[in-house]
């Protein structure tokens, strides 16, 4: 018995956990479409790898007509598109204060303009098709905060908002939809390789120079495994029960559930003015 190959086109693949489902999707023979700035480097990190299936897109995600071009481009290599995986991001590590209007505006650009773009040019074709899926690679940062990642947990928390939306609005037409949020992978993400800091500091944020150090040094001990976590996304995919938010890593449920207790503290101890709002009937 042979199974058609589906089709997957996935962001941000030259690098960590976009690299490593590439890998894996490949291994199993499926189709896939993998944007990256560079797709040497892309090739590069295949190496060994058998990439006759393989349609490397060099593409700038903020270039919505690219991005198109880009869905066009599998659409006609592969007949069409299954599943879409946006996984392409950065860190950025300053205090909110220092975090300039292009610097916040290149966040957006990738983490949810960027996504923006995909999910215009993909969803049409999915429709028409009556399925599909889409998988928006968040983070554990997309459910907490910490001092120093304001403009990375912005975009995230942006790009929660939207996912949540999306699943609402297409759980009809056999669109599955669906969040991955990684806690700390072992993967390049705090090198300067994909690590921005403030091109000017403000004095007085000293606990945000000493969370920039610590990030700095934590690469090579991080819990998360990349390998595995590619694994977990085709897990996902292939799941017919997976919720909307897949928390992947202990470190990141430990943080979530953290959140969530912190969350639910503060509804309580807001909750004798909440009512105080409401229009009284007369």
């Amino acid at each position: 018995m042979t199974t058609t190959p589906s089709t997957w086109f996935v962001t941000g693949t030259s690098r960590g956990l976009g690299l490593q489902l590439v890998r894996q999707l490949l291994d199993r023979g499926e189709h896939v479409a993998a944007t990256t700035r560079s797709a040497q480097r892309l090739l590069d990190g295949l190496e060994g790898a058998d990439t006759t299936r393989l349609l490397p897109l060099e593409v700038d995600l903020a270039d919505e007509q690219a991005v198109r071009a880009a869905v066009g481009r599998t659409v006609d290599r592969f007949g069409g598109l299954d599943v879409v995986v946006n996984n392409a991001g950065y860190g950025h590590l300053a205090a909110v204060e220092e975090v300039s209007d292009r610097e916040a505006r290149d966040m957006f650009d990738v983490q949810v303009f960027g996504v923006w773009n995909v999910l215009r040019a993909a969803l049409p074709l999915m429709r028409e098709a009556g399925g599909g899926h889409v998988v928006n690679v968040s983070s554990v940062l997309g459910l907490t905060a910490f001092p120093g990642w304001g403009l990375y947990c912005a975009a995230k928390h942006a790009l929660e908002g939207l996912t949540e939306s999306l699943a609402a609005e297409v759980s009809d037409m056999g669109i599955r939809v669906h969040l991955i949020e990684p806690g700390y992978m072992r993967t390049d993400f705090l090198t300067p390789a994909s690590l921005a800091l403030p091109e000017q500091t403000v004095p007085g944020y000293e606990p945000v120079r000493e969370m920039t150090a610590a990030h700095q040094a934590m690469p090579g001990t991080q819990l998360g495994d990349p390998t595995r976590a590619a694994e977990a996304v085709i897990a996902v995919v292939e799941s017919s029960a997976a919720p909307l938010h897949q928390v992947l890593g202990s470190d990141s449920r430990e943080l979530v559930t953290a959140r969530l207790a912190a969350l639910k503290a503060d509804v309580d101890a807001g909750a004798p003015l909440t009512p105080t709002t409401d229009i009284v009937s007369v």
